[in-house]
């Protein structure tokens, strides 16, 4: 349950949680500014990256986030146990134990995977989920599927009795398909006849852009079947890739798409409705690969995402809605226990750097420059 709590500030306001509105507090010497005190947050869904881009990057989920689910697209990707215990393990070297963040390990899906691998990755403790990539849908995707029910029918019986979940980038890519209708193709051709061939497999549905995915997700039966929503899904529509020039920050698969779809996520996010939740799909470039002739598909919003998602429960006038969506949702869907650590999110002014600089370059975050509303603080 959210708590709220008034903060030293000016000018004086308290907050009303119900109806998401500020009012004028009298009688103080003192201004007050509200905060909100909710479970620690998980990320459903995470590009963390390898070498010096995840040391650049992990510390901005790790200071926010209580686990993540990584995503397992590298190159090479991360199709076995072992090398997904071996890249858990480099993520945790990379914190240098100074965070208690757990990655949640997945496995790339490929024609080739065994049932055998499923078995291990359940034994193993580490792995909690398999991406599903349609072969050259988006980022390092080159190795994924190319035929889901003909080679792969085996490895999700195998999920099936392993309660493995699947994690579906649910788009196709038959270059006769528009771009903009690929994620509603997805589900006709694949998600439908996917469910009811195999209706206790469990499926997330990831980065959903669409009201077809919205209504998808509704109409299947609770525990089967979610989904994760993103911050740049939730605030922009792909009038963003182009106004004031070419905006290659803001590109990222599934593309934006019409404000009407956008209107359709964000009235399901902030519904209530627990088939949906966190996961930003923070997907870190070097600047130089996202401002080029051929620039990278992916939004780093990791150092902003817990504002934004407050920024837009806000404006739906339900911040009693966060929690469950940032903090329940997700793992109880996953089966696993809730955050029992608070974090604090405090009605704080701040300003988002224009870019993150490493030894090899630079990194450009959504909403570089802009002021935001909304500040995360872990306790001490």
């Amino acid at each position: 349950m959210i708590k709220t709590f008034a903060l030293p500030s000016s000018p004086s306001r308290s907050f009303n949680s119900n109806i998401g509105s500020f009012k004028q507090f009298k009688g103080y010497g003192y201004g007050v500014r509200m905060g909100l005190s909710i479970a620690q947050p998980d990320d459903w869904h995470l590009h963390l990256r390898d070498g010096e881009l995840l040391e650049a990057v992990v510390s901005h989920s790790a200071k926010q986030f209580g686990r993540a689910i990584i995503m397992p697209n590298l190159r090479p990707p991360v199709t076995t146990t072992a090398a997904a215990v071996e890249y858990r393990d480099s993520i945790l070297k990379s914190l240098q134990g100074k965070t208690d963040f757990t990655p949640l390990m997945t496995l790339y899906l490929t024609d080739k995977t065994s049932p055998h691998e499923i078995k291990l990755a359940r034994e193993s403790g580490v792995v909690y989920g398999v991406k599903l990539y349609p072969a050259g849908a988006t980022t390092n995707s080159q190795d994924g599927v190319t035929d889901l029910f003909g080679k792969c029918i085996p490895v999700l019986e195998e999920m099936v009795n392993q309660d493995m979940p699947l994690l579906v980038h649910g788009e196709v890519t038959d270059p006769e398909i528009d771009i903009f209708d690929r994620e509603r193709v997805f589900i006709d051709r694949i998600l439908k006849p996917l469910i009811q061939r195999l209706p206790k497999l469990k499926v997330v549905m990831e980065h959903v852009t669409t009201m077809d995915a919205v209504k998808f997700v509704e109409s299947c039966e609770e525990g089967c079947v979610a989904a994760t929503v993103t911050p740049q899904h939730l605030l922009l529509n792909r009038n963003s890739l182009f106004q004031g020039g070419l905006q290659p920050h803001n590109y990222c698969l599934p593309v934006l798409k019409r404000e009407t779809h956008r209107q359709a996520i964000v009235a399901a996010v902030t519904s209530g409705n627990r088939r949906f939740f966190l996961g930003t799909d923070s997907a870190p470039h070097e600047r130089q690969r996202k401002e080029s002739a051929c620039g990278c598909a992916g939004v780093f919003n990791s150092p902003v995402a817990l504002s934004l998602y407050a920024k837009v429960f806000e404006e739906a006038g339900v911040l009693d809605k966060l929690e469950a969506f940032t903090s329940f949702n997700g793992p109880d869907f996953y089966g696993l226990p809730r955050n029992t650590r608070k974090i604090t999110l405090k009605k704080e002014t701040w300003k988002v750097p224009e870019a993150y600089s490493y030894a090899s370059g630079s990194i450009v975050p959504m909403s570089a420059g802009e002021s935001l509303e909304w500040l995360p603080y872990l306790p001490s």
